[in-house]
């Protein structure tokens, strides 16, 4: 499995993209960036997003995404899944013929380049070769995280989320955990207050495990706190853990 690091800030700033993260080519989890990070070739490829959520940095590459794929005349519809909370939301407040064209009904309400796909929580599907289940995560929205598995790999995307204890008992073996980080330490009241971990939340919440992921990748961190929170990290002597930069690229 391929893994590709489109943007994993938690603000935007020069150098710091929204999050988006690209698996072998074809499937997002999150679209926060997307046209900003690949060229038109790349971007035909995808076929499916997961959205954790429907907060504005975590979909806002969506409409300029599809958009594109209608301007170079793409026939094959891109797949949308995320809670019907989630979807609603992005429908709602997003593409609905105001801030942006509904593009589930565009080009052609019989053949548009969106299609929306509700999931449910802890029920495994299917997308492109991966076996997904989603695992419901506290943030100030309802949000999901979700875990791929194909042959060895078991890969859990948290997306933003604050402690859930319930996710770390029931989520098995993983090879692979990308987590957010977004605050430091000293403003652990807020963080969770508005649904995100703190680094030593994140070691609390990791001590829940059975068994440690053998890669850590540590996103979402806010710009302003980040050499703070780098050191707050590595004070926490977790082995298997990185942060993240926008462009890297990982083989798990």
């Amino acid at each position: 499995m391929k893994l590709r690091i489109l943007g994993c800030a938690g603000s935007e700033s020069p150098g710091r993209k929204a999050p988006a993260f690209l698996v072998d080519d074809g499937l997002l989890l999150d679209g926060g960036t997307i046209g900003a990070a690949l060229p038109q070739e790349a971007q035909n490829r995808i076929t499916d997003v997961l959205l954790s959520h429907p907060h504005h940095d975590h979909v806002r590459g969506l409409p300029s995404f599809v958009d594109n794929l209608v301007v170079v005349g793409r026939k094959e519809p891109v797949t949308i899944r995320g809670s019907a909370t989630t979807l609603e939301a992005v429908q709602k407040h997003l593409f609905n013929g105001v801030i942006w064209p509904d593009f589930s009904r565009l080009p052609c309400a019989e053949a548009p380049i969106i299609r929306w796909q509700p999931v449910a929580p802890l029920v495994n599907f299917q997308v492109r070769d991966y076996l997904v289940t989603a695992f419901p995560v506290k943030h100030s929205v309802p949000a999901l995280a979700y875990r791929l598995q194909r042959d060895q790999v078991s890969l859990l995307y948290t997306g933003d989320m604050g402690p859930t204890p319930e996710l770390w008992r029931s989520i098995g073996t993983l090879t692979t955990l990308i987590v957010e980080v977004s605050f430091p330490d000293e403003h652990a009241a807020l963080a969770q207050k508005t649904g995100h971990l703190t680094p030593s939340l994140l070691a609390q919440e990791l001590a829940l495990l059975p068994r440690l992921p053998a890669q850590i990748l540590i996103c979402h961190l806010k710009p302003i706190y980040e050499e703070q929170i780098r050191r707050e990290i590595a004070a926490l002597q977790i082995p298997g853990l990185t942060i993240l930069s926008d462009a890297q690229e990982f083989s798990l």
